[in-house]
């Protein structure tokens, strides 16, 4: 895994494109909670962290993941709306909550100022058992370096 600076993994931007949006020209909400897992995802690649040793694929049958990482909970908050063409700039807060589950915070801003705020929260499980475990080492590792460099902002 490569020691970047934590802007390099923990920082995105996007830009709102028209089939993100609705009728009236402004993004769909379901976009920004998928927005936050693209973010958490591409956060994971530019650690280091291959997708296909923590996500499932039938693509690659000569491993599988043995913890799976399901969403609990998640919820977003919004200050402004999102328009077509506005380039978003996003920031990941993660949070360890304890040894099987992390909350993943996220701020949107669109020139420096706050426009929403979301929250993912995941549970590491034994993909076979179902049952609650430690996360693998690889999260783990993203978790530690990516806590250790921000002072979380608990707002949502």
């Amino acid at each position: 895994m490569n020691k970047l600076s934590s802007k390099d993994w923990l920082y995105s931007k996007r830009t709102v494109r028209f089939g993100e949006t609705d009728g009236a020209g402004v993004m769909h909400f379901v976009q920004l909670l998928k927005w936050c897992h693209e973010t958490w995802e591409e956060s994971l690649e530019k650690f280091g962290i291959s997708l296909g040793d923590i996500f499932p694929s039938i693509n690659n049958k000569l491993t599988h993941p043995e913890t799976s990482l399901p969403i609990v909970h998640c919820e977003a908050k919004y200050f402004e709306p999102f328009y077509i063409g506005d380039n978003i700039n996003i920031e990941l807060f993660p949070e360890e909550v304890n040894s099987f589950s992390f909350i993943l915070r996220f701020k949107f801003k669109k020139n420096s100022q706050d426009i929403a705020m979301a929250s993912i929260k995941h549970i590491s499980i034994n993909t076979t058992s179902r049952k609650r475990c430690p996360f693998s080492k690889e999260i783990s590792l993203w978790l530690q370096e990516s806590t250790s460099n921000f002072q979380e902002d608990k707002r949502i």
